[in-house]
């Protein structure tokens, strides 16, 4: 696909990109070799190919999926200014909100 001065004018409009005119011919023909990678790669058979996440073949440690308090609540409560102790637990405090 080749690209014309004006197509390359709207998309520039359209990107909200200030092109110079006599900077128009140099970026249409860049832009059409972009859309000719493209092309070429779209003709690639890809049928039976698993979809990737990465280049490296590699899996993750997993862990179970529950919930946890995270067994630290000391720990968490350090990073309170003007932490509450109960029997319950301990717990955040904030100035009350009212509107």
């Amino acid at each position: 696909m080749s690209l014309d001065k004006d197509t390359v004018k709207k998309i520039a409009y359209l990107a909200r990109i200030r092109v110079p005119d006599e900077a128009l011919a140099g970026l249409a023909g860049e832009l059409s070799n972009i859309i000719g990678w493209v092309e070429q790669l779209a003709e690639v058979d890809t049928d039976g190919v698993e979809p990737m996440t990465s280049v490296a073949d590699m899996s993750w440690p997993r862990r179970d999926d529950k919930v946890t308090d995270g067994g630290k609540p000391e720990d968490v409560l350090l990073n309170a200014p003007q932490p509450e102790n109960t029997p319950d637990g301990g717990f955040y405090t904030v100035p009350k909100v009212l509107e």
